[in-house]
């Protein structure tokens, strides 16, 4: 094995913000940030991945063209990566894709789950080999697929005398907890900036709610609250794992029905649901003298959001995993770089106590660059 590799990871998660990528040097497993880029999602593509991803009628020649259309977006995005950093496509020993999730449904008598982008493209106009499909594996092992970070949690994160647990804020939240006397668990405990966003571009044409300055005009719907606190997601038991194809538009009207609240104030519930969500897992595994909740992902800069998951959890120190000099705008593509290194040295990368797979597994597909 050699000391120091070159990695490439590509992450397009549920919030459609942008494609993220990293340039990551492994060195006997210790994973080191060289550079990242942030690539554009075109608008028209984002709109047509949300109108699949929220249960309208499409059919098999539109996913064939927008898986078609993702595989060259995410080369330009890793070719983008390489110009700005000089380096060359032979230096880099593999890309690690997640693809761009249409579905996820891990449980039911079919369970499956969709992560659209032309690896085969991805490989071919980078020069590239590239390693995709990382999820299905899991499924087929009886796992929900997700959350495959919390492996990466573990390899980056010292354990400590208290738990430490690593949120990530993207449009599902989700948290690995590393506990210093039990196995690692880790699962989606629900909407992270899924439902604010989506509200957020309906009324103000904005993609998110910067510094929340549109929630903080508005204040809690305590009728609203206690409804979305209703949803049965919330009270399944991990391992579990869900998506857009829940918590999305069609969702939170329904939710809302004829009950009459202002913009704002719709927007701050939304705030205090994501908020609530998490701090209420992540209190169940408090242990120790000083448990702490390192956050990253893009709910990490909501000021809003932070200021409420320290007050809801007083015991627990929390920080972003930046502060603790871990890149948090990074982590996810950081992570799927991680786990192409482990593909191609045929090591195993799942976690069966977070995703309940039957066994421990290699994941991922090799799509070589020649």
């Amino acid at each position: 094995m050699q000391e120091k590799e070159l990695y490439i990871g590509v992450m397009s998660g549920t919030s459609m913000d942008g494609v993220d990528t990293a340039l990551v040097e492994i060195n006997q497993g210790q994973v080191r940030l060289l550079a990242h880029h942030d690539h554009p999602l075109p608008t028209s593509l984002k709109r047509q991945l949300l109108s699949v991803c929220t249960g309208q009628s499409t059919d098999l020649r539109t996913l064939g063209e927008l898986d078609h259309q993702l595989g060259h977006l995410f080369a330009d995005a890793v070719l983008a990566l390489l110009n700005k950093t000089g380096i060359q496509a032979s230096q880099v020993s593999a890309i690690g894709n997640h693809g761009q999730t249409v579905f996820h449904q891990p449980t039911g008598p079919s369970p499956f789950t969709t992560q659209l982008g032309d690896a085969n493209i991805i490989a071919v106009r980078t020069e590239i080999d590239t390693v995709a499909d990382f999820r299905r594996k899991d499924i087929a092992l009886g796992g929900q697929g997700a959350p495959l970070v919390p492996a990466f949690h573990q390899a980056i994160f010292a354990m400590q005398d208290s738990t430490t647990v690593v949120l990530n804020i993207g449009g599902i939240a989700n948290i690995s907890v590393l506990h210093p006397k039990q196995r690692v668990c880790g699962y989606d405990t629900g909407p992270g900036n899924m439902l604010m966003d989506a509200w957020c571009e309906r009324h103000t044409q904005r993609s998110y709610d910067q510094d929340a300055r549109l929630a903080c005009q508005g204040e809690v719907d305590r009728h609203l609250l206690a409804r979305l606190l209703q949803e049965p997601y919330l009270a399944k038991q991990p391992p579990k794992s869900t998506g857009r194809e829940l918590f999305n538009s069609e969702w939170l009207d329904g939710m809302i029905g004829t009950h009459d609240c202002s913009v704002e104030d719709v927007q701050r519930t939304l705030c205090e649901y994501s908020a609530l969500t998490i701090a209420n897992e992540v209190e169940k595994h408090a242990f120790g003298a000083n448990p702490q909740l390192l956050v990253c992902g893009g709910g990490a800069r909501n000021p809003l959001l932070m200021q409420r998951l320290a007050q809801c959890l007083p015991q627990w120190q929390v920080a972003t995993t930046s502060e603790k000099g871990v890149d948090g705008d990074n982590m996810e593509a950081m992570a799927f770089a991680w786990l192409a290194y482990r593909h191609v040295h045929r090591l195993p990368s799942n976690l069966p106590e977070v995703t309940g797979a039957s066994r421990l597994a290699c994941l991922g597909v090799l799509y070589p660059k020649a």
